[in-house]
This record gives structure tokens, C-alpha cells and sequence, in this order.
């Protein structure tokens, strides 16, 4: 029951913020103290930042962003996302609360009712919106950056930038994010460039999570339970099953059940003698995992079902949905399997039943049909979206997937397993970080449905439970700018702002941000060195002359005779020349008059301190240096390198763009100046359709790291080679121009990919086409789409005719089958 003192607090909310009251109270759970104040936030006028964990409701903020906007006629909201799948999902939700007819998709390869007054879209959308000056873009009040944190991606995050950066100054962003450790920060950054933003954090789960190690069939405890997770006090327990291992663990356990029959009353044989203390050594067996059918029989028997397995692995996730179909287990009714069957088939409708056979589809369905299923990149997008929906509506009970599936779709379950606390990243296996450990762990816990959510460690050979406990109760996930000037952001900003103005918008980045405020630490750094460089001055202080000019040259003699001494294989002549200059140097230190000083060696020790000190001040007045106007100085480089090619003409701050620096406006991606370039040129002027396919295919596709050295076996001859090795010579040429400007430049061109593009874009059936692909279905359609979005590209900025039809035939080749597939 709410006190007076609530109740009239409650009274004067209500009269204060209206809006927030009416849409709090249309909303199936009662909303939390941080989305009350951010909905308060937005209410009265301003941005919002909410940081806060997964499965938080951080989106309800967003939501009710649409809502204000929804109250005022002509006023509109865009809602955007890092990923094409959760602009889907977002999509169906907010058409179940406004209509089709108020809501609209953009994703690149999906155009749904884009000029409605709430449209979802993905941010690279937005951003493109944004440099064309769209007319959608009339009547925007807000934005919602979904997932905001994406920022730091390496290959994506600038667009976040970009984007917040060129918004209209009338539109209020809300930003919501991941639980990050430096909120205060961002939120700081984005009050600097959007004006009035409250930075709302939130580090509490509305579902509480319950921590566990398995070990063997044991479900203990991370914690202890006395101690709580505020203290993160390990379990006893596993500390000590950590120093026994093996087979005593065996017996400690038996002990531990007869102790606790003995308290019991009841009668239970004695525990196996072997007093001496237990000893790790090569001939004790190591604690054997579950089966996976065992791990899930397990969850079922303690109600903990549904259940991610966070696998981090394709394979391991297909052969886990193997394992569990072999041991025969069956998790659904026969209700549920209807209900499934009719589902998936009614979701897969459109695909052809070749195409059904090839994928796999029918000990899919039953996989499905038995409550399991895999989850990963490697996936048909609509057997993804398929598994989705059915973890969503409890159908599915134990789901095995990599990594990805935590990256903002909607699917909390009951119980979080993880299999292993280590990944390949790519190089090598390493440990994830606590930011990951909890990215992963908040799926646990359904609010509304769970009493508390549960993460599950499962034990492994060598596995230290006090840095579990660390990754478990450390909240250490910064977010860090990737943002860095490209091709396509330096012609639109010349075209839109002039140079001046586009190193002022530059210099307002949160990459620069961050790098001026570490330079304000540095400086702070250097402020502190120079007050105890003037004291080393003073205390070294000679009556008999300069004391530093002294120690200056006792330190240039000390350093040439160690090189000296180091470096006795040097040519003869190097060597006579350093020994005449040693000599040269102790001439001059024995006739300087410090040397005949009394306290010469205790001025020498401050001496040292002040060259040791003088020495890492320097490097760090190198390191503001470098720091202050980054980001502009890579932006100066870019236009040097656009000047040389063409592209953008005139002196100093009056910079215009030649045409080819028009037509560069409209390409965006990793190689925007060779396709610009190579366009330019006339190189692929030749090609038909599927040819021109497998070309955009080789600009966009990023070959594995075991396919690096796969060369150009297999690709299609003829007219594509000739264009192939022309477009290479082009990126070589490019690629050295970056170089002499002290850029990175961009990988060459992987044309691992082309022979099996051309074969789909003239019509081959899907079977060839990935065993030429030699890849997942689910991968062929990811590298499909985005050479659609280029193909796309060259139809609408091609100024040659023929090439632009051509680039539309190749788009149609691409889009069809499993690859134009789209659950929306």
C-alpha cells in the first residue's frame, strides 16, 4: 500500500507531466523510475541518453517518443537500428499499436510506406536521408537511436556519428544504450552538439538474475548465498571442487550427501575412507561434462526452460540441435507441435520446395517441432525470423546460438547457459569480457513471467571461479568513438558546408571529444611536470655556472658510450667516428666549470631526475600534439587525396566539387572512390548483368581468414576478367596514393565470391550455387543483400545509360528466390 507522502507525489507527476501519466498508464507493467524520468525528459522538451541493462525496457522511452509525436498533426518520428532484423521486429510492433497505414520500413532492400509519420529504418537509412536533404525529413520531431553503443563498431559506428551530428536542431534524440561506464561522458557530448540532453542510467534488471556454475549434474551457486553479489564472495563450495577435481570430487560430494542424511535422521552408508588430503595430480581424471540432452533434461526437471545456450560457434550450435534430436528428447505437447507446424509452414510459403530440400527444411521443422533449434549468422534470414517468433511465443524451449542472437532481438528466456568463457575472435581463442558476460546474461529473466532470471557457467578443465565471479559482478563496458572522415562524408560535407565549416563540424565528433578530453588530463600531466621541473631546476641550482647545460652534456656522454659499448659488431669507421665525438664530449664536460664543483654529484642527482622527468614530458606534449584536431587533420588528408583525383576543386576554404565529386555524393561503403573511380573510367561499361553482379560482389564481399590465400580460381572468364583486373590495377593505384597520404587505404579487392554471384544472377538453381559459394545459406543471402544495396548504387548514379540498366538487370538477377525473402 503507497504511503501519503507517494500517493501526492504521484498526484503532482500526473498534473506536471501529463503525457507521461496517460501513456504510463496505458501500459501493461508499471514503469520503472528510470523510464518515468526519461519520459518526463522528453516531455518537457528535452533529448534523452538511457543507458540501461538488456531486457531493462530501455525501448518503452522510444516508444513513447512516437507517442508525443503522434499527439501533434504533421509531426513525425523515426525509429532506427543497427540491423535490418530488429528494424523488422520494431516494425510489426508498432503497427500493431498504430496501423499499417502510420507506419512505415526503410532497411536498403525493404521500401514500406516510407513517407508515413512513424517510420523504422536502419541508421545507414537515415543518415543517407539526411545528405540528400529527403523532403521525409519535413515535420521530424524525433529520433530514436536504438542500440546507440554501436557507435564503437569499427566498420558501422560513424554513421551513428553522422548522424547525430547532421540532424536538424529542432529534432529531440533519444539515445538508448547498453549499460556503458562512461554514460556521463556520451551524455556530455551529446549535450554539447544537440543542446538540452538528461544522461539517465539504470544498473537495475527488473528481473533479478540468479548466478550458477554446473558442475557434473550440480547446479551451485556462483555466490554465496549469505554473502550476496554486491560482495561478489564466491561459493566455498566451488573453490574447493576447484582444488579436489576429478574424482574426489566424487567423494566430496558423497560425504556432503551423507552429512546431510545424517542431519536427516535417516540411515546412509559411510562415506568412502581416504582421509589424506587430496592431491591434484596427472593420474586424477578431470570433471566430465553433461551431454547437451543431459544439460537441457536437467533444466527441464528444475522448471528452468526455456533456455539460450550461447554457443560460440556455427558447428557447435547445428551439432548441439543434433546431439539433442539423437537422444530422442521431446520438449513440446502436441498442441504445440500443431501449432508450430502451422507456423512455420504458413512463414515459409513462399519459398520453393527445390529450394526447401536444399536447406535442409524438413528435419528443420521437426527439430522445431521437438522445441529446439539453432540461432546464427550462418541461417536463412526467414528460418532465423521463423526461430524468433517461436522462442516468442514459448514454443521452443532450448535455443543453441552464437553470440549475435544478443544483439538487440527481442527474445528473453528463463535461463542463460554458456558453455565455455572463452572465443575465437578471429586470431586467437580469448577470454570474453565482463561487458560480454553481461550482454549475454541479460537475455535471462522474461519480465512479467519470471519470478528471476538464471545464467548457468558450465564447468571446464582449469576454470578459476573467483574470475567468473569478477565477470559477473563488473559492470566495464566504455564506449569508445570509431568515427573517421571517408570519401563519401568529405564531398557531402564540402557540398553542404564549405571546408571551414566542415572541420568545425568534424572538430564536434565525440571521437574528438574524447581525444581533447584525455588531452585535458595531458595537459593537466605536463601543467604538474614543469612545476616539479622548475623545483629540479632550482635544487640543482651551481654558483660555478649553468648546472643544466652541465648535465646535458654528462647525459649525451652517457648515452653514446652505452651505444657505444652495445654496438661493438658497427663498422670500423662508425665506431672511430662515435669515439672521437665521446672524446669531444668529455673535453668539454672536464672544462666546463660545474665540473670543478664540490657538490657536483648531488646537483647530478637532481640533474637526473630533471632529464628523466623532462624526457616523458615531452613525449607527452607530443601525445596533445597528435591528439588536438585528429580528426580534422585525417579529413585534410582526404581531401588531398580527392584533389589529386579530381573530385573536389580550388584553394584553401573555397573548395566545390566537380561532378565526379557529384556523383561521389550518392556511393557509400567501404570502397566509395574506386567504385567512383572505376565508374569514372568506364571499366565495367562491358559487362552484362551477371557479370556486373559478381563485380559488385567482389567490392563488397570480406573473405574469411582461411579463404585469404584462395587466390582467383573459379572466377568467370571473358568480359569480367578484363573488368577484374582493370578495377585491381585501379584499387592498386588508389591504394598507393592513401599511402603517400598517410591513410589506411582499403583491402583489396575478394573476389572469393563472384563465380557463385554470377551463376545466381543468371538464374542458377541454389543447390550449385552454394556448393560454388561453399558457405551457409544464410551467408550467401547476407553478401546477396548487400550487393544489392551497391548494384542498387550504380542504377541510380551511373551517368551512362546502358551501365545503369545493366546494374538494374543485375539488382533483379540477384533479388529473387530465398535472397528476395522477406517476413515483413
Amino acid at each position: 500500500m503507497t504511503s501519503a507522502a507517494d500517493r501526492f507525489a504521484e498526484a503532482n507527476d500526473r498534473r506536471d507531466h501529463p503525457q507521461t501519466a496517460e501513456f504510463a498508464a496505458q501500459q501493461r507493467f508499471r514503469l520503472d523510475p528510470f523510464q518515468v524520468a526519461a519520459c518526463q525528459s522528453l516531455e518537457a522538451g528535452r533529448s534523452v541518453l538511457v543507458a540501461a541493462p538488456t531486457g531493462a525496457g530501455k525501448t518503452i522511452v522510444g516508444e513513447f517518443a512516437i507517442h508525443l509525436a503522434m499527439q501533434t498533426p504533421g509531426d513525425k518520428a523515426f525509429y532506427t537500428t543497427p540491423m535490418k532484423a530488429l528494424s523488422n521486429q520494431k516494425f510489426r510492433e508498432l503497427v500493431d499499436v498504430y496501423g499499417e497505414d502510420e507506419v512505415g520500413l526503410l532497411t536498403g532492400d525493404t521500401n514500406i510506406n516510407g513517407n508515413a509519420r512513424v517510420v523504422v529504418m536502419t541508421t545507414e537509412v537515415l543518415r543517407n536521408m539526411l545528405y540528400a536533404d529527403s523532403p521525409a525529413l519535413t515535420g521530424l520531431r524525433y529520433v530514436v537511436m536504438d542500440e546507440v553503443h554501436y557507435l564503437a563498431d569499427r566498420f558501422r559506428g560513424p554513421v551513428w556519428e553522422e548522424v547525430i551530428l547532421h540532424l536538424p536542431s529542432q529534432v529531440r534524440l533519444v539515445s538508448l544504450s547498453a549499460t556503458v561506464s562512461n554514460a556521463e561522458e556520451f551524455g556530455d557530448w551529446l549535450d554539447t552538439v544537440r543542446g538540452d540532453t538528461d544522461v539517465i542510467v539504470s544498473e537495475t534488471r527488473p528481473v533479478p538474475l540468479e548466478q550458477h556454475v554446473l558442475v557434473r549434474d550440480d547446479l551451485l551457486p556462483l555466490f554465496d548465498d549469505r554473502a550476496g553479489i554486491a560482495t561478489a564472495q564466491v561459493n566455498q563450495e566451488l573453490m574447493r571442487i576447484r582444488s579436489f577435481t576429478g574424482s574426489r570430487y566424487d567423494d566430496n560430494r558423497r560425504a556432503q550427501e551423507y552429512r546431510s542424511s545424517r542431519q536427516a535422521g535417516n540411515q546412509a552408508k559411510r562415506p568412502p575412507r581416504g582421509g589424506k588430503r587430496p592431491v591434484r595430480s596427472a593420474n586424477i581424471r578431470r570433471i566430465e561434462r553433461m551431454d547437451r540432452a543431459d544439460v537441457v533434461r536437467l533444466l527441464d526437471n528444475a522448471n528452468l526452460l526455456p533456455a539460450i545456450f550461447f554457443i560460440f560457434s556455427r558447428v557447435g550450435c547445428d551439432a548441439a540441435v543434433q546431439q539433442v534430436r539423437r537422444s530422442g528428447l521431446r520438449l513440446t505437447t502436441a498442441e504445440e507441435r500443431a501449432e508450430i507446424r502451422e507456423i512455420v509452414n504458413d512463414r515459409t510459403r513462399a519459398l520453393r520446395d527445390e529450394d526447401l530440400d536444399v536447406l535442409g527444411f524438413w528435419q528443420w521443422r521437426d527439430d522445431l517441432e521437438r522445441g529446439i533449434a539453432s540461432h546464427h549468422a550462418g541461417l536463412l534470414p526467414a528460418f532465423k525470423e521463423v526461430v524468433e517468433e517461436l522462442f516468442q511465443r514459448r514454443l521452443l524451449k532450448a535455443v543453441f546460438a552464437t553470440e549475435t542472437l544478443a544483439l538487440g532481438i527481442n527474445m528473453p528466456a528463463r535461463t542463460v547457459v554458456l558453455e565455455k568463457m572463452e572465443k575465437f575472435n578471429g586470431e586467437a581463442r580469448v577470454a570474453i569480457t565482463s561487458g560480454e558476460y553481461t550482454q549475454l546474461t541479460g537475455r535471462a529473466g522474461r519480465r512479467g513471467i519470471d519470478v528471476e532470471g538464471h545464467a548457468v557457467v558450465q564447468w571446464s578443465e582449469g576454470m578459476d571461479p573467483q574470475a567468473v565471479a569478477a565477470l559477473a559482478s563488473r559492470r566495464t563496458y566504455p564506449l569508445n568513438s570509431s568515427f573517421r572522415p571517408t570519401y563519401n562524408m568529405a564531398v557531402n560535407l564540402i557540398d553542404r558546408f564549405g571546408r571551414a565549416r566542415a572541420r568545425e563540424i568534424l572538430e564536434s565528433s565525440f571521437a574528438q571529444f574524447q581525444a581533447d578530453r584525455a588531452v585535458v588530463g595531458l595537459a593537466r600531466q605536463v601543467k604538474e611536470a614543469e612545476t616539479s621541473l622548475a623545483g629540479y631546476v632550482e635544487a640543482m641550482t651551481c654558483e660555478h655556472g649553468d648546472f643544466t647545460e652541465y648535465a646535458g652534456i654528462r647525459r649525451e656522454l652517457s648515452d653514446l658510450e652505452k651505444k657505444h659499448r652495445k654496438d661493438a659488431a658497427a663498422p670500423r669507421a662508425v665506431r672511430d667516428k662515435r669515439l672521437h665525438k665521446i672524446q669531444q664530449l668529455r673535453t668539454r664536460m672536464q672544462r666546463h666549470p660545474c665540473n670543478a664543483c664540490p657538490d657536483r654529484e648531488a646537483h647530478a642527482r637532481w640533474a637526473e631526475r630533471y632529464w628523466k622527468l623532462k624526457r616523458e614530458t615531452d613525449r607527452t606534449r607530443r601525445q596533445i600534439e597528435n591528439r588536438t584536431g585528429t580528426v580534422a587533420r585525417i579529413f585534410d588528408r582526404v581531401l588531398e587525396v580527392l584533389e589529386v583525383v579530381g573530385y573536389v576543386t580550388g584553394e584553401g576554404d573555397d573548395l566545390a566539387l566537380t561532378d565526379a565529386g557529384r556523383t561521389m555524393r550518392r556511393i557509400y561503403g567501404e570502397r566509395d572512390l574506386l567504385v567512383a573511380e572505376a565508374l569514372r573510367q568506364g571499366l565495367w561499361k562491358q559487362l552484362d548483368a551477371p557479370s556486373l553482379a559478381a563485380m559488385a560482389c567482389s567490392l563488397v564481399y570480406e573473405p574469411r581468414r582461411d579463404e585469404q590465400n584462395a587466390g582467383e580460381r573459379g572466377m568467370p572468364r571473358g568480359a569480367f576478367r578484363i573488368a577484374y583486373d582493370r578495377t585491381a590495377e585501379l584499387w592498386a593505384e588508389l591504394d598507393d596514393l592513401e599511402q603517400d597520404h598517410r591513410l589506411p587505404g582499403t583491402e583489396a579487392l575478394a573476389p572469393g565470391l563472384a563465380a557463385a554471384m554470377h551463376e545466381w544472377a543468371r538464374g542458377g538453381m541454389l543447390d550449385r550455387v552454394l556448393i560454388e559459394a561453399d558457405m551457409a545459406a544464410g551467408d550467401f543471402v547476407r553478401w546477396a543483400k548487400q550487393t544489392i544495396d551497391l548494384l542498387d548504387q550504380l542504377s541510380i548514379v551511373a551517368e551512362d545509360a546502358d551501365l545503369a540498366r545493366t546494374a538494374r538487370r543485375a539488382l533483379d538477377g540477384v533479388r529473387r528466390g530465398i535472397v528476395a525473402y522477406s517476413g515483413v
